[in-house]
């Protein structure tokens, strides 16, 4: 959600923001914007619209000269998309310029206070108020007034700022939003996420919250706390590929991400199949900490939830472990009731999102031990968590997740069969069957990826669509909720899914002719109970669209086109029905003329409420 460039060094910084905030585009924005310092004043621009409108209203950066600077997207909170409400935003005499993500929660308040004390505000926004306050603090220290000014204001939020008498100087801070730095020979760099920095360094630092970081043109980089004490932060360095952030000559990032698939699953699988057992390293549970879990609770958002849900599933079917799964936006307001010697286990691409990461803090609050399934690593939820467990999808710039999805289940089938053999409720033939099935995954979804001319053909026919019902049973109920999300997400057609045995609790009322019905069938204990189920949509005129597995000659007669996924475990089935489900929603998405990548309203990283 939003995203921040900062840059300090021998180059324009003005061309650098602009060619980094084209990296966060993906985070969803509705207006654009840079201070630039040119070493005698702040000049800024700001635009409405895509990052083109700035590049073209600054020729490219070359109209604001200057080698220290900060840019922004924003995603409008307070205030509607303008110009005025666009970030930069600047203190009454413009000698101070902060751009933001995040939300300050008690600027009502403030704004009240600074406007008793003469201060006068021109926007909507909450992040007016910093501006002033550090107008409020600043007595030619940079970092007194912004150590003064985090004392109070209240939410999460990231910040770089710029000084006009301080023209090398770029200074950034962070809580709860995410925020790096980098270095190189050349400068130095703030920004919200890796992929702004790839083209020019990969030795960066993940801020801690509330350290303050300034960034110079001749010195490199300073870290204070908040009692103004210079602290040293660890360099990380990113191993990705730096065209993983790039298209590759695909039409769109998503779709080049679901043709990562197969890589993400191996890349998420193989390494962690040893000797014929599964071994995840950096785990950090003891197969006697592993015996004493009495209970599991599964925490996540969006489509993260989803893969707990067939966690869940997963879970309780082999490993014989209760398991709880809970939106962490519920989770954390409900008071769950917490059982001695349990685990939470978060579920998050980014690392960031903020109800997970607040999920994860009540949990730790009360004596309860975290395992992250995370993507990123140095992520907030990655140093925080008592143990990790990596993806290693590579980074992910649709904001529609496909390849850290599909990672995410295979984590949760690694967890669950490794569970189960300790736990010593799997025999050792089933234990290997199962291995055998896992590491067939990625070229099973290969297979399934080359059938997209089928699937494409079929989504032409329903562009016009206004409603679309997802239904399953079992594990097939958790795919089918993906599957419904994928199609709101980027084509914008109103979708949901049901658990099937719920049909004639409500949903068949909806049901008229020529709905569309996808109805997932992997289950084979189930295979009866969804085609009754089938059968009642169609004879309400719905036209029923069947993924199941191969063999199940028994749908024939129920649905009106079939797509059939190789044969897999029942437990596995997750990762190949899903694959025809994002294809589905991808081509009807292009064929709607959305903008896949970055939809309407949604960001890629939710780091506030």
């Amino acid at each position: 959600m939003c995203g921040i460039v900062g840059y300090t060094g021998r180059s324009e910084a003005a061309e650098i923001i602009l060619d980094g905030l084209e990296k966060l585009e993906y985070r969803g924005y509705d207006s654009t914007g840079m201070a630039i310092n040119d070493g005698k004043k702040i000049r800024i621009s700001k635009a409405v619209g895509r990052l083109s409108v700035l590049e073209n209203l600054t020729h490219g950066g070359s109209t604001m000269p200057g080698h220290a600077g900060i840019g922004h997207t924003r995603w409008a909170t307070h205030g509607v998309p303008s110009d005025t409400n666009a970030h930069p935003h600047f203190n009454k005499a413009k000698t101070i310029a902060v751009v933001m993500n995040g939300i300050i929660e008690n600027y009502i308040p403030l704004k009240q206070t600074l406007e008793s004390k003469g201060y006068e505000f021109i926007s909507e926004t909450d992040t007016e108020t910093v501006a002033h306050l550090l107008d409020h603090y600043y007595k030619g220290d940079p970092l007194h007034a912004i150590v003064q000014m985090m004392q109070r204001i209240e939410g999460s939020y990231a910040l770089a700022i710029v000084f006009e008498d301080r023209p090398g100087e770029v200074y950034a801070v962070r809580k709860d939003c995410p925020l790096i730095c980098g270095i190189s020979d050349d400068g130095c760099f703030a920004a919200s996420d890796a992929t702004a920095l790839l083209k020019y360094t990969r030795n960066v630092y993940y801020l801690e919250n509330r350290i303050v970081a300034k960034l110079t043109q001749e010195n490199g980089i300073f870290f204070y706390n908040q009692d103004e004490e210079e602290v040293k932060l660890p360099s990380k360095r990113i191993e990705w590929d730096s065209t993983a952030a790039e298209k590759g000559g695909y039409d769109h990032f998503m779709l080049k991400e679901m043709y990562e698939q197969p890589k993400t699953v191996r890349d998420t699988i193989s390494p962690r199949i040893k000797d014929g057992d599964i071994v995840v390293d950096e785990l950090g549970l003891s197969d006697d900490d592993i015996r004493k879990i009495e209970k599991l609770y599964i925490v996540a958002c969006g489509s993260a939830y989803h893969a707990g849900v067939t966690g869940k599933y997963v879970i309780e079917g082999l490993a014989r472990i209760p398991v709880e799964t809970d939106l962490a936006s519920e989770f954390r307001y409900r008071n769950p009731i917490l059982v001695k010697n349990s685990v939470l286990i978060v579920i998050s691409q980014s690392g960031e999102t903020a109800d997970t990461l607040a999920a994860l803090r009540l949990a730790k609050e009360n004596g309860i031990r975290v395992l992250a399934i995370v993507n990123v690593v140095g992520s907030s939820i990655a140093r925080e968590a008592d143990h990790v467990m990596y993806t290693w999808a590579g980074p992910e710039i649709a904001v529609a997740t496909t390849k850290a999805y599909s990672a995410q289940l295979c984590a949760m089938y690694l967890l669950a069969m490794k569970f189960a053999k300790v736990r010593g409720v799997m025999s050792s033939e089933k234990f290997s069957s199962m291995l055998d099935d896992l590491r067939k995954l990625p070229d099973q979804i290969e297979l399934l990826l080359g059938n997209h001319d089928q699937i494409a053909r079929f989504a032409n026919r329903y562009i016009a669509a206004k409603d679309v019902f997802f239904m399953g049973r079992g594990i097939d109920y958790a795919i089918s909720l993906e599957g419904s999300l994928k199609l709101k997400e980027i084509s914008y057609i109103h979708s949901e899914a049901y658990a099937a045995g719920e049909l004639k609790h409500g949903t068949i009322s909806l049901i008229e002719e020529g709905t569309l019905v996808a109805a997932v069938s992997t289950q084979p204990d189930l295979y009866e109970k969804i085609i009754s189920n089938m059968e009642q949509v169609k004879s309400r005129g719905a036209y029923v669209l069947a993924i199941t597995n191969v063999g199940n000659v028994a749908i024939e007669k129920s649905a009106d086109c079939i797509i059939h996924i190789p044969d897999t475990d029942p437990y596995f089935s997750n990762s190949l029905a899903i694959i025809p489900l994002q294809q589905f929603a991808y081509y009807i998405a292009v064929a709607r003329g959305c903008d896949v990548d970055k939809p309407r309203n949604l960001a890629k990283s939710v780091t506030v409420e």
